[in-house]
């Protein structure tokens, strides 16, 4: 009678008997973030912290921003340098590398946008 604590895991008949596909590692999976709901057209440009499929690092996300793609390439621009971060621009929604709110806040302000800090 066989140990009912043990399983075969190989055999010489058919080969390997666990007929499970193999898990790839966590750093060859593929990045999959939820999609973000659809942006409030009301006028105002939001600012929002978030940290979520970052590894736990922080982003500033500015959302309603009205313009084209150069217009807001050169916003991004600007306001990476006046962070002084990294940053990138994904449809009409930039993301600056680090928590800076307060900061990117008195400059759209400046720059006579409407602006909302949302979430936390």
């Amino acid at each position: 009678m066989p140990d009912p604590n043990s399983r075969l895991v190989y055999s010489t008949d058919g080969g390997r008997v666990d007929r499970k596909p193999p898990s790839l590692p966590a750093r060859m999976r593929t990045r999959q973030s939820a999609p973000r709901p659809p942006l409030p057209v009301d006028g105002f440009v939001r600012i929002q912290r978030e940290k979520k499929g970052r590894g736990g690092k922080t982003v500033t996300i500015v959302t309603g921003l009205p313009g084209g793609t150069r217009e807001l390439d050169a916003l991004l621009k600007d306001l990476k340098q006046l962070c002084g971060a990294g940053g990138t621009r994904e449809g009409s929604v930039l993301e600056i590398q680090g928590d800076h709110r307060e900061r990117l806040e008195d400059r759209l302000i400046a720059l006579g946008h409407r602006v909302k800090l949302a979430g936390g």
